[in-house]
């Protein structure tokens, strides 16, 4: 039997000055099982080289483009096995298109594309190609949101009834933007990032762990976005109410102007019978709280969680797991379908976000847009 290697890794961005290109290649080569081998880190040859050194690959590997990584290493006997995303949103969909078409699967940062049309073009791109394609939507990474998930689906607090999440940063409360501060000025730059900003950065977060968790499709919403610091071109605050498929409605606040706050998504689901609470800023533990009975709290790493939980729970319990390693249970998941499909065509994992949460994640944005616009009521 031939000896089993890694997968090569090909990233697109992640150069100077970045932070999810450098997560990208740790929570990829986090289970040893993909190794970051060529990228395309910046549109500036000069500081795409000098990311390519930083992250010790080989120097010729380090390519001035993305057009020129995908042509250079179709031609190499040790080509990339996939593509990673990195980049502002404007350019996630040129870059998935072109190597999605020269044969090559796709590993995309969220949102999936900068608007609603890019993203039923790409949904078209993935459907010919036939290759797998994956959504970074990290947060359903934690075991604890798949414990989550599986407590909804098997009934355990009852016939959801109420959604509350909220996704609460504070970080752009002032115009930092005006700084040059790299982060900040291609989110608040709707060339580079589309027309939703905290909608599109931090809104589709959590709206896919509400859909993720709960098993239910928004069907409906009334959006309402601001941008509170002056001068600013798209959203920095939203706050949306939603209806959801099984007749439950849903609160979403959205916000990057929420001053003192750090990382603040949290998610409270509540049924007929109990609800569960989830916060990611304190991610090892679940609350399942009973209508009748004591309150329960689930630890990450108990043996008494459900089977997907415990599938991606690396270390005892006691040892805190975090963005990282939820950011690598992605990536296990996307190496484990890749292997699969490679040898029989295996369709996606069940638990790894893929084109259908690209589609609805980049659907919200544009409904959020449009009914903030009437200040109406817009069915999904």
């Amino acid at each position: 039997m031939a000896e089993s290697r890694k997968l090569r890794m090909g990233l697109v961005g992640g150069g100077p000055g970045a932070f999810i290109g450098p997560v990208h290649r740790i929570a990829a080569e986090l289970d040893g099982r993909i190794e970051l081998v060529a990228g395309a880190f910046s549109s500036s040859p000069e500081k795409s080289r000098a990311a390519g050194l930083s992250y010790r690959i080989d120097p010729q590997r380090a390519y001035g483009s993305y057009e020129e990584m995908i042509a250079q290493e179709k031609q190499r006997p040790d080509a990339i096995d996939f593509v990673v995303i990195a980049t502002p949103n404007s350019t996630h969909l040129p870059v998935a298109k072109a190597a999605l078409e020269a044969g090559i699967p796709v590993m995309s940062d969220k949102p999936a594309t900068a608007t609603y049309d890019q993203v039923l073009e790409l949904e078209k791109v993935v459907a010919r190609a036939g290759l797998p394609y994956g959504l970074t939507h990290t947060y359903a990474g934690y075991a604890l949101v798949r414990d989550a998930r599986a407590l909804c689906a098997a009934g355990e607090i009852g016939p959801v009834r109420k959604v509350v999440v909220e996704y609460l940063q504070g970080w752009l409360s002032e115009s930092i933007e005006a700084s040059g501060q790299k982060q900040a000025s291609w989110r608040v730059d709707p060339k580079l990032n589309g027309p939703g900003g905290c909608i599109g950065d931090i809104g589709t977060h959590a709206f896919h762990l509400l859909e993720y968790i709960t098993g239910l499709d928004v069907i409906a919403l009334q959006g309402t976005l601001r941008s509170v610091v002056e001068g600013r071109q798209v959203d920095d605050d939203c706050t949306a109410l939603l209806k959801l498929s099984n007749g439950a409605q849903g609160i979403l606040l959205a916000s990057q102007i929420a001053a003192g706050e750090g990382n603040g998504l949290r998610i409270r689901v509540y049924g007929e019978k109990g609800s569960l609470h989830w916060q990611q800023e304190n991610p090892n533990t679940l609350t399942l709280r009973r209508t009748a009975g004591p309150d329960e709290t689930r630890h990450a790493s108990g043996g008494y969680l459900s089977p997907d939980a415990r599938a991606v729970t690396r270390l005892p319990g006691g040892h805190p797991e975090g963005y990282f390693e939820a950011f690598a249970v992605l990536y296990r998941e996307f190496a484990e379908w890749l292997e699969a499909w490679r040898a029989n065509k295996a369709e996606a994992p069940a638990t790894l976000p893929g084109i259908r949460a690209a589609v609805r994640g980049m659907r919200f944005i544009e409904r959020a847009i449009e009914s903030s616009r009437t200040g109406q009521w817009v069915e999904f």
